[in-house]
């Protein structure tokens, strides 16, 4: 699936991943392939970018924001992220 990651200030990811784990308001959830439209308020805490099965990842500490996955496209905006 295709994954952005946007902040107000610049692109921080963007291209073909496994799947994200997200921190949401309510707690962690993980999107994959072909997961169903969503739109969630994401809160602080750790995006993981799963680039592919083998366990390859990236981290990212956010301070909140928004996902929506549509079409197999997943868009994240979020504030103040910094790559760990």
């Amino acid at each position: 699936m295709e994954l952005e990651i946007l902040t107000p200030e610049r692109k921080l990811f963007s291209g073909e991943v496994y799947g994200i784990q997200l921190p949401g308001i309510n707690g962690s959830f993980e999107i994959l392939n072909k997961h169903a439209p969503l739109i969630s308020a994401l809160g602080t805490g750790k995006i993981k970018v799963l680039k592919d099965k083998t366990g390859n990842s990236v981290l990212y500490n956010i301070n909140g924001g928004f996902a929506e996955v549509l079409n197999n496209k997943v868009a994240v905006l979020v504030e103040g992220a910094v790559e760990i």
